[in-house]
Formats: structure tokens, sequence, C-alpha cells
């Protein structure tokens, strides 16, 4: 009989979906990448999706994350994917959490009873923090470095972090997992170079610079990192 996951079933087989039934996964951010991973990992079948971020969306936030639409601006960004996931299949179980993970706030999960974790998020401290318990409790993770500024979605690639070159954030990440100790972490990256944007924005409240990014290499991340999770979970 014919259902939603049938297509799917044609490549995994039935018991593999009924295994990703039950199988439960946290994903840390659910912008322009995060957001495709979620949706992917969604319509994949994974039954228990838990969705962290403390962000609303933002009409910058259109280009590229699947969640922004002009009626869905200034709501929070958990709340419109919770809704979403639910209608996409309405008998998965979604948890949403308004939070910026950060290492005040990590103590608010429990990192322990995910099957893999994916970090999203897009803050040097957050992505160390995550990364560090995750090891520490033995429990999969993988990360995405950085996808902003970048053009081009053919040049992403799947390795070990240890393993990585050019991604100035992959570059800082293995130094300072060096110092953490954690011996090895499974990331999507692109060794291109980043693109030097032609117009330069800045956040008027934090005089920050806001990178440049597209609609397809961020969402092209976030496909990988499903797909990396889906096959961890077989």
């Amino acid at each position: 009989m014919s259902d939603q996951f049938s297509r799917t079933a044609m490549l995994f087989g039935r018991d593999n979906i009924e295994k990703l039934k039950n199988r439960r996964v946290a994903v840390f951010g659910i912008g322009g990448v995060g957001g495709h991973t979620v949706e992917a990992l969604c319509r994949s079948g994974v039954g228990y999706i838990d969705i962290f971020d403390g962000d609303i969306v933002d009409i910058t936030n259109i280009n590229r994350q699947t969640i922004a639409t002009h009626k869905t601006i200034g709501l929070d960004k958990t709340t419109v994917m919770k809704e979403r996931l639910l209608d996409i299949n309405p008998d998965a179980t979604v948890y949403a959490k308004k939070l910026f993970y950060l290492p005040d706030t990590a103590d608010e999960v429990d990192l322990s009873v995910y099957d893999y974790i994916v970090d999203a998020v897009d803050t040097m401290t957050a992505k160390l923090e995550l990364v560090c318990r995750a090891f520490a409790l033995e429990v999969p993770i993988i990360s995405s470095m950085g996808a902003a500024n970048k053009i081009d979605p053919t040049a992403l690639e799947v390795a070990d972090i240890f393993e990585t070159s050019i991604c100035p954030m992959a570059r800082i990440m293995r130094r300072e997992l060096r110092k953490r100790k954690v011996t090895a972490l499974k990331v999507v990256y692109t060794k291109e170079v980043p693109v030097e944007p032609t117009e330069v924005e800045y956040r008027p409240a934090s005089h920050r610079q806001v990178p440049g990014s597209c609609a397809f290499v961020p969402s092209v991340a976030g496909l990988i990192l499903a797909a990396e999770v889906i096959k961890g979970l077989l």
C-alpha cells in the first residue's frame, strides 16, 4: 500500500522506514542550512525531531530559508518550522524550543537522548559547546561550516574537521577542538574561497557586518547534512 514514504522505501527498504520512525534527531539552528536539514529529515520519515533556534523570521531570510515568506516575517522560527513539519508529516513528534544554544543555556537541553545531533548554528561559541558536549556523551553529531559568502554549491563536501582546508570557520574549529581534546568531528564544508561582498551591510545595534548569502549554497549544505544523518541512523 502506498503512503507518503513509499518512494523512499523503494530505496531504503520498508524496514528502514520503520526504523527512522523511532529515531530522535536534534537540529540546532534552523536558518538557511538547518531549515533545509530538518525538512529533509521530516520528509525522510524521522519520527522524533527537536528543533532549537532563538531567532525570528526576518525579511532578509527570504532569499534562502525554507520557512521565510512575507507571511512569516516577525514570527518565531521554531513555531513556523514546527507547523510546517507537522503539515508534512502529522505523525511526527516535533519538539520546538526558542533557544540560543550557548554555554549558559546548554544545560536546558539533555543531549544524551538523541540518536543524532545536527549543528547548524552560526556562532563559534555555540558550535564548540555543542560539539564538545556531544563528543563527551558519544552522541553522533555533524556540523556545518561556513556557507555564507559562498556561491558554488558543487564545492561542498563531507570530511572530518581535521582533514579540512581553506574554510576560515573550519580552521578556527580545528584549533579550538584540539585544545579541548576532541579528536573527530564530521563536517560539511567547502574549499571555495569566500567571496568578497560587493555591498557592505551592518546591523545597526551591533555594528556587525552581515555576510552575503544566496539560495543554493546553504540549502545544499543542509541537504547534505540530512543525507549524512539518514545514512548514520540506518
